[in-house]
């Protein structure tokens, strides 16, 4: 069984809720180096902002899990029916 993809993506999404700074965190996620969506964390409204790359489409959520599923489907791989 492989490890979760998951747990990263969710560590790097709560470092930007932890970060002590009143400024909008950014982050980047890429796949096979090319960027394919920017997360911003606004500490005042406590909303997280995913803007995919591909599409220029723009989602807020305020809940971290829905957020780092959305990253995950851009990130993984393309599936495989290897576990």
């Amino acid at each position: 069984m492989k490890p979760s993809q998951l747990i990263p993506i969710i560590r790097r999404l709560d470092a930007m809720r932890e970060d002590e700074s009143d400024e909008v965190q950014v982050r980047r996620f890429e796949k096979d180096g090319k960027e394919q969506c920017v997360v911003r964390y606004d500490k005042a409204s406590r909303m997280y902002e995913l803007e995919e790359r591909a599409s220029g489409q723009t989602y807020e959520f305020d809940n971290i899990d829905y957020v780092a599923v959305e990253i995950l489907e851009l990130v993984q791989p393309a599936s495989s029916t290897e576990d």
